[in-house]
């Protein structure tokens, strides 16, 4: 009996300004594209159940061309594999926070689909001896009992949400769940396959149970994901298929719809405005095929203020013309820092030191001014302060003295 697991599909997911000649946001467009595929690669495989551990949909309430589309492939996908075994349980980010709402997933139902939202639900399927444990992200968070069906001889987990300890550390891209288990709560050698939703990397938790990853780059720092994939050596994104009968476990790589480059970074430390220009340039000749409808980011680092709002914005111009979004990331050097140092002895950063670092080092997913940013956060920061303290003045001038 084989099985297909897919997770984070996040259909409706926009990004960027450009849209299609019908009037689609050009990413949406992608990830409907990529899923359509997988779609046509589900049926090619027919495997006898497939699951999809949540995040089927980028909103709560996604746009309409989304819904029209993900009911077009599902509609396809259950009149391809009658005899098929489908199970979607919701995720995060399609999972109302009030219950009046109502979880648009419950839109597959009549496509003859097992949609589980709200409460964790048990799907016995005695004929071919297998027991599903659907368990949705609620937005409370709250433990889960995780138990198999000791009359089935096949128990197939299907969960979104984290569990404790996987993530690495800096995974930035990764959101937060209701849900958070430990590896021993879940444990994994209990069933005979774990299907696990809401990280966007592939990753192995125990032998038989997975993150399988999202199906294209949908998180807020994708560069977070490509450097991450990278550095472990991972597979990219696509989709798994798992043997609950002999184990065999096979990985099926998706190509993203389209590129995404994150070019050489420069170090900006000494350089003119026309130097980083011509660094920027030089980078940009070396992408094979040029960068016309790709995603592009070029960082620049310790480049003080001055020197950054003098780069040539004609070429920048030029560049976002070219590519379907290029974003240049300006970083500061951190005088305060090199001079001080937030770990000296005898010293704590401040409140302000603190944000103003925090900021400075976020990914940012647009072209936003980063000293902007930073200028922006640091002037509410004082602002709150201010009020914090001018209140307490007040409440203190008016205690009576004792």
């Amino acid at each position: 009996m084989r099985l297909v697991h897919l997770s984070d599909l996040h259909l409706g997911y926009r990004q960027f300004q450009r849209q299609t000649a019908a009037g689609i946001n050009q990413r949406e467009a992608d990830i409907a594209t990529v899923f359509r595929g997988v779609v046509d690669r589900v049926i090619a495989i027919a495997p006898d159940v497939v699951v999809i551990a949540g995040d089927i949909f980028h909103n709560v309430r996604p746009p309409n061309p989304a819904i029209l589309h993900a009911f077009a492939q599902f509609s396809r996908l259950t009149a391809a594999l009658p005899s098929a075994i489908v199970v979607m349980v919701a995720g995060n980010h399609d999972s109302p926070r009030a219950v009046e709402t109502g979880c648009i997933l419950r839109l597959f139902t009549p496509l003859g689909i097992h949609v589980v939202d709200g409460e964790p639900q048990r799907l016995a399927f005695p004929d071919r001896d297998l027991s599903i444990l659907a368990v949705p992200d609620t937005g409370v968070p709250h433990r889960v009992q995780l138990d198999p069906d000791a009359s089935a001889s096949r128990n197939v987990l299907v969960l979104h949400g984290e569990i404790a300890g996987i993530l690495p550390a800096g995974a930035a891209h990764a959101e937060r769940t209701a849900i958070e288990i430990t590896p021993e709560e879940l444990g994994a050698a209990r069933w005979t396959y774990v299907a696990l939703g809401h990280y966007h990397v592939f990753r192995q938790v125990a032998p038989n149970a997975y993150y399988c990853g999202s199906l294209d780059y949908t998180s807020a720092n994708p560069w977070g994901e490509i450097a991450e994939e990278k550095a472990a050596k991972l597979p990219g994104k696509g989709f798994l298929e798992y043997d609950l009968t002999t184990g065999k476990r096979t990985f099926h790589p998706i190509k993203p719809a389209r590129p995404l480059v994150d070019l050489p970074r420069i170090e900006g430390r000494g350089l003119s405005a026309p130097d980083i220009d011509a660094a920027i340039k030089a980078n940009v000749a070396r992408v094979p095929g040029g960068i016309e409808d790709k995603i592009v980011r070029q960082v620049v680092r310790d480049v003080p203020r001055h020197v950054a709002r003098e780069i040539d914005h004609k070429l920048l111009r030029e560049l976002k013309k070219r590519a379907l979004h290029f974003h240049l990331d300006t970083r500061r050097p951190d005088l305060l820092r090199s001079s001080v140092g937030q770990g000296s002895a005898g010293r704590r950063a401040s409140l302000m030191e603190m944000v103003r670092d925090k900021l400075r080092g976020r990914p940012l997913t647009s072209d936003i001014d980063r000293e902007r940013l930073v200028e922006r956060g640091l002037t509410y920061l004082a602002e709150a302060e201010q009020r914090e303290g001018t209140a307490a003045l007040g409440a203190a001038a008016a205690e009576p003295e004792a």
